[in-house]
């Protein structure tokens, strides 16, 4: 089953098949499937094509995928072109939402780089 084309994975559940598209969140998914009336513990292979179809339909009327990375990235740009502050910390790869950087932070800010040259061994006379 492929959905604007991203491969539903056979082996999982519809629910959690579906979340894996961009966009599509476990929760959304849920959604999709009980407006539609299928059980959401189905596998993708298990569904005939006019319910395939539908899901197919249900899901492209979402922004998803190329569409919503493309807006994500258009709106941190312009923050960054208003020289917003969130847009000056996107700008320095720093948390945008007021958490703490002294300590935490790594998603951003990748690995920690000590400074200096670290400990010096003692030597005794």
């Amino acid at each position: 089953m492929r959905i604007s084309g991203i491969t539903i994975p056979e082996n999982k559940q519809l629910t959690y098949g579906l979340a894996s598209i961009y966009g599509i969140g476990y929760s959304r998914a849920r959604k999709i499937l009980s407006e539609l009336n299928i059980e959401p513990t189905t596998k993708p292979t298990d569904i005939p094509v006019e319910l395939e179809n539908a899901i197919r339909e249900k899901i492209e009327s979402f922004t998803i995928e190329g569409d919503l990375k493309r807006q994500t990235a258009g709106n941190v740009k312009r923050l960054k072109d208003i020289q917003s502050y969130r847009g000056s910390r996107h700008a320095k790869r720093l948390p945008a939402r007021g958490q703490r950087t002294k300590t935490n932070a790594r998603t951003l800010k990748g690995v920690k780089k000590t400074m200096g040259s670290g400990k010096r061994k003692l030597e005794k006379t």
